[in-house]
């Protein structure tokens, strides 16, 4: 059995905002923290990637590739519900399936007019085919049919559409300021007070959920990062200005500058003594740790079975819950699964510099920079291959065996560990 296809039974259906609605993508309460939110955000990136042999499909794309291979088989034997087509056509845009995924969403809209989610995703769908006049008209029945909850962000959606139409700015002005400071010019860590001032309550919130329908839009991106920095947050702000300069390849405008001043500001925090770092946090009040919520269902989680190499899933480690000073709870599953040998698929990361190495973490996802998508504590797994024993770090996917030891009582090692590993091509 393969971990791909158990991660779609393991998330429970519930509804999204809309934008791009999938109801098995749940969403958490916005604001996410900014590392959280960046996690999520590169992994749904990473679905419309089409794979080749030397970067082949990650994880989430195939639970995405499968879930519309099913979708389609169902429509060859009855019409699909309103949420089912909306569900595929949100799963096509995921997949960067833009041309099919408006043949069905134009059909689903023909049949279902009055459904907000189809009519959400329909305008998310012509606005990536680049059809902005489409994507403006269908956004506003959007707004129209989205429910008092999320008008604000079907609003936001549709003010963006309205800014790239007009090409006013390189950087979407959705807030009617130039995030820079007292003197006009872009400043570390603040803007003006009076620019401030005009910054709604919820307006990470909303440039998070919008990052979040359109993961590949690098300007949002950047307008992350002046977010970040117009809060006080100048170390997430270089960070993310950085990815948009070197992943999303962006030069338009001021970022450049922009770039180099939050990088000064973040390297000579990084000078600091650790109890200096608090004065340089934001003043935004996170309502999660990160924007994407996964729920198990203990019923879908496979039989442990004795003497035999048990499936580990990545949903069930996250599940864990740490409390200080040092208080970790885990499922009862995992448990059961505490000394016995178990099989994962992920992702090999080290910082050593050897080219064979006999210890490497275990990662859900591949990351670029680990200092702004490092891994929550329960979203990584020492391994440590057999004495003796030494592999060389692969850019796709591994299955790793060993032996699962859970940490209750050293808060300074790892929360999950697999002893006397080996690791393999994926099956």
């Amino acid at each position: 059995m393969r971990y791909i296809p158990l991660l779609v039974l393991l998330l429970l259906p519930a509804y999204c905002q809309a934008g791009v609605y999938y109801s098995k993508e749940i969403y958490a309460d916005l604001p996410a923290n900014f590392r959280g939110f960046l996690l999520d955000h590169r992994a749904l990136r990473t679905i419309g990637i089409t794979p080749t042999d030397k970067f082949p499909a990650t994880l989430q794309r195939e639970q995405y590739e499968a879930a519309a291979k099913q979708l389609r088989e169902l429509a060859k034997s009855r019409s699909l519900s309103a949420e089912e087509a909306a569900d595929l056509g949100a799963v096509l845009i995921r997949l960067n399936r833009l041309t099919e995924a408006l043949d069905w969403l134009r059909e689903a809209a023909r049949q279902h007019p009055k459904n907000f989610a189809i009519a959400a995703n329909l305008g998310t769908a012509w606005q990536l085919t680049g059809d902005l006049n489409q994507a403006e008209k269908q956004l506003e029945e959007s707004v129209r049919l989205a429910p008092e909850k999320w008008k604000p962000y079907e609003a936001t959606h549709l003010k963006l559409i309205r800014l790239r139409k007009a090409k006013a700015t390189p950087r979407d002005n959705f807030f009617g300021i130039d995030f820079t400071g007292s003197l006009n010019r872009p400043t570390a860590g603040q803007i003006d007070p009076e620019q401030k001032k005009k910054l709604p309550a919820n307006d990470v919130a909303l440039i998070e959920q919008l990052a979040l329908w359109l993961p590949s839009d690098g300007p949002l991106l950047w307008q992350m990062a002046e977010l970040a920095n117009a809060h006080g947050d100048v170390r997430t702000a270089a960070s993310i200005i950085e990815g948009c300069v070197s992943e999303f390849g962006m030069g338009q405008g001021d970022i450049r500058e922009r770039r180099r001043i939050y990088k000064e500001a973040a390297d000579e925090i990084a000078k600091l003594p650790d109890s200096e770092h608090a004065k340089f946090r934001s003043d935004i009040k996170f309502l999660s740790a990160r924007p994407l919520v996964r729920r198990i269902n203990p019923a879908n989680l496979p039989e442990i079975k004795k003497g035999a190499i048990n499936l580990l899933p990545w949903p069930a480690l996250g599940e864990t819950t740490i409390q200080k000073p040092f208080k970790i709870q885990y499922l009862p599953y995992l448990e059961k699964l505490d000394g016995t040998t178990v099989t994962i698929t992920g992702f090999e990361f080290s910082t050593a510099e050897a080219v064979e190495i006999n210890n490497f973490l275990l990662l859900e996802f591949p990351i670029g920079c680990w200092f702004c998508e490092s891994p929550e504590p329960t979203g990584l797994i020492q391994v440590e291959l057999a004495a003796g024993k030494a592999t060389t770090l692969q850019r796709g996917p591994v299955q790793v065996v060993g032996k699962l030891v859970l940490n209750k009582n050293d808060p300074e090692d790892y929360v999950f560990t697999l002893k006397d590993a080996k690791v393999k091509a994926v099956d």
